[in-house]
């Protein structure tokens, strides 16, 4: 079993237009790209290191 601790972002927790509610789990690079991915896409952020580093700040430990 593998010692690294997944990671998560649920857009629920972030109030948006599109009143989304995707969540995101895995481990925490899979997660961040998957994130800024779908920000980009779906949001019309723009993929940036700096939203990269703040998605990164918003991600939750995952338990189980």
């Amino acid at each position: 079993m593998p010692s690294s601790t997944r990671k998560s972002i649920d857009c629920r927790n972030y109030p948006s237009e599109k009143n989304c509610s995707l969540k995101i789990s895995g481990t925490e690079e899979e997660v961040l790209d998957a994130a800024v991915e779908h920000a980009a896409s779906v949001h019309g952020h723009q993929k940036s290191p700096e939203l990269r580093q703040q998605i990164k700040s918003m991600l939750k430990d995952e338990s189980g």
